[in-house]
């Protein structure tokens, strides 16, 4: 069984991606969204976090994880590698590979504060390619929204709009999508930035990824298991994972 975890609803877009491409696969998804968000956190913070997280999805049998927050992978990806044996599977490095792969040569970022601060998609992309360019832009207001289940309301898009101002200015021509709440705000952001710029979606990029893992390892369970924890029920979790994952699904409580 594979694990999934993320800040809160941001990693349901992980989630969709996983049904789609490899149907079948079990999993269980944990959203700590009594926590939400995660960027605006210490990385001391984030890594304990970011355990927490961990071990309770191996108490719930999974095998290999995937990190489905821009903000852990980048504070706490490496620490959980070194202190877990098993797999571990962040989202920076697709999404960055899948970027590269597709530019004309001028990069935007969109992140948490903690993402955007690191620069970690902007160093990988330049380790790949120095003469690429990159242009970073913080969005702290994406993942809020996105978790009061604002994705339709004017002043989300009026918000957008002022976020994505200086990436068009640049004349970028692919927007790295550095968070996996932004998924949910895919259709503002495109409609903003404009139809010519190429959007990297990181939910889309690490799935890709795994589809050439999964095939022949015996950490990955076939059985159609799926379940699903939050750590806190009372939140809008359900609606929006509804409205996403377009199915019923049943949410269980998670003590961490």
């Amino acid at each position: 069984m594979i694990g999934v975890f993320d800040s809160g609803v941001g990693g349901l877009t992980v989630i969709k991606e996983l049904k789609k491409r490899l149907p079948g696969l079990s999993f269980v998804y944990l959203g700590d969204n009594a926590r939400t968000p995660y960027g605006n956190r210490s990385q001391e913070i984030v890594q304990r976090y970011s355990q927490e997280d961990v071990d309770f999805l191996i108490s719930k049998g999974a095998k290999s994880i995937i990190v489905a927050c821009n903000t852990a992978s980048v504070l706490a990806g490496d620490y959980l590698k070194r202190n877990y044996n098993l797999p571990i599977f962040e989202v920076i490095t697709p999404a960055v590979q899948a970027a590269v792969k597709i530019t004309k040569g001028r990069v935007g970022v969109i992140g948490t504060r903690a993402t955007v601060g690191s620069k970690a998609h902007e160093q990988a992309i330049l380790n790949i390619n120095k003469d690429l360019k990159v242009f970073n832009q913080l969005c702290p207001l994406f993942v809020p929204l996105v978790e009061e289940n604002c994705v339709r309301r004017p002043e989300t898009k009026m918000i957008a709009r002022c976020y994505l101002a200086p990436l068009k200015i640049k004349s970028i021509d692919t927007l790295i999508l550095g968070c996996t709440h932004y998924p949910l705000l895919r259709q503002v952001i495109q409609d903003k930035i404009g139809r010519r710029v190429k959007l990297i979606d990181p939910a889309e990029a690490v799935i890709a990824m795994l589809v050439d893992r999964v095939q022949n390892d015996s950490n990955f369970d076939w059985s159609g298991k799926e379940e699903y924890f939050t750590t806190d029920v009372g939140s809008q979790f359900q609606e929006i994972a509804k409205r996403w994952l377009k199915q019923d699904i049943k949410i269980q409580k998670a003590e961490l």
